[in-house]
């Protein structure tokens, strides 16, 4: 055998620092029992028996429709506090749940991986059409969510809804990129994924003109501020396979409905025509496009218009949307991007 080289000490060095730490995932572990609701109505019990706090918002009277909700990274069940009144005043239950890793659900941190954020969902989804079985669900996903909906929509598993709703889908994968931005993410998630971030504003990143929300969010203890290097890599990957599984949506899964704002500064306009160009022609899938909305529609001053869209779509999918953002988004993809729009 030759002596090793500088350069070749070097890639053996690089290669043993790499293969020596890989990103954490905690998934969900081997099932102890059936999932279900707990006697206290805040949690739910999932199938390896990991507990997610639950949060829910009922209407005073009857229950018409019901809305699952998925929050975003590094979010919690209480995003859903600014619009659940409107949704109420209209007849429609609000649930969300903490997802595993975020707020106050087990592991908070660490990435559980896409296919256990997806196969939760399916299961609490059954869980609530079982507690409402005379009423239609609907799951609603943000941002993460979205992404969590689509992976679940295509999953072998699906969950039993009468549709769909996408607010701002996270879908800015590793394809639409920088590529020095996969490359740093890469090498850091493999080397020191333990090391947190705090997002802070350094990019002057505006998630929604409503301070009040902004100010809430903030102070919630139960949204995370500092992100570990290896959960936005889990992000990205699941963002990656929201992506894939986006052509394999079949023709004959209930409708669904992707909202997105002109004005959202985290999900770049490039990944979300990407994901429109994924669809099949066949799947049916309605965009609705508000030139004034940021990140989190359901929070911004325009939020009433939004909502009214989404009661309308939820009691006829097929139908016209009272704000014509339906027609403004089929404006919108028949432009072509804009110089710098990435």
């Amino acid at each position: 055998m030759l002596p090793p080289t500088p350069t070749s000490r070097r890639a053996l060095a690089a290669s043993l620092l790499l293969s020596a730490c890989a990103p954490r995932v905690i998934p969900a572990g081997p099932v102890t029992g059936e999932p279900g609701i707990a006697d206290a109505p805040d949690r739910l019990v999932m199938s390896d028996g990991a507990r997610l706090p639950l949060r829910s918002w009922l209407p005073d009277g009857p229950v018409g429709t019901v809305l699952l909700c998925l929050h975003g990274f590094n979010d919690s069940r209480n995003f859903m506090v600014e619009p659940a009144p409107a949704l109420n005043a209209a007849g429609v239950a609000v649930y969300a749940y903490d997802q595993r890793g975020f707020g106050g659900a087990p592991n908070r941190g660490i990435w559980p991986g896409a296919a256990t954020l997806a196969a939760d969902a399916s299961a609490v989804a059954r869980l609530l059409a079982a507690r409402h079985p005379g009423a239609p669900l609907f799951l609603l996903g943000e941002s993460m969510g979205g992404a969590v909906v689509l992976v679940a929509a295509a999953s072998d598993d699906p969950p039993p809804v009468a549709g769909s709703i996408l607010l701002a889908p996270a879908v800015w994968g590793r394809v639409t990129m920088p590529r020095f931005v996969v490359g740093l993410l890469d090498a850091l998630a493999h080397t020191i994924p333990i090391v947190a971030t705090e997002p802070g504003n350094a990019f002057a990143i505006t998630p929604t003109d409503n301070e009040a929300a902004l100010r809430r969010l903030s102070r919630d203890p139960l949204t995370i501020r500092e992100t570990r290097v290896d959960a936005a890599y889990g992000l990205v990957g699941l963002m990656d396979d929201a992506l894939a599984v986006a052509p394999r949506l079949p023709a004959a899964m209930p409708p669904m409905l992707l909202v997105y704002g002109g004005r959202d500064q985290l999900v770049p306009p490039v990944a979300t025509r990407l994901l429109l160009s994924r669809l099949s022609d066949a799947a049916p899938c309605r965009v609705a496009y508000y030139p004034r909305s940021y990140h989190l529609a359901l929070r911004d001053s325009s939020a009433p218009i939004v909502i009214a869209d989404l009661l309308a779509w939820m009691r006829a999918p097929a139908a016209p949307l009272p704000s014509g953002a339906d027609r403004a988004a089929v404006e919108w993809r028949a432009q072509p991007p804009r110089g710098g729009e990435r």
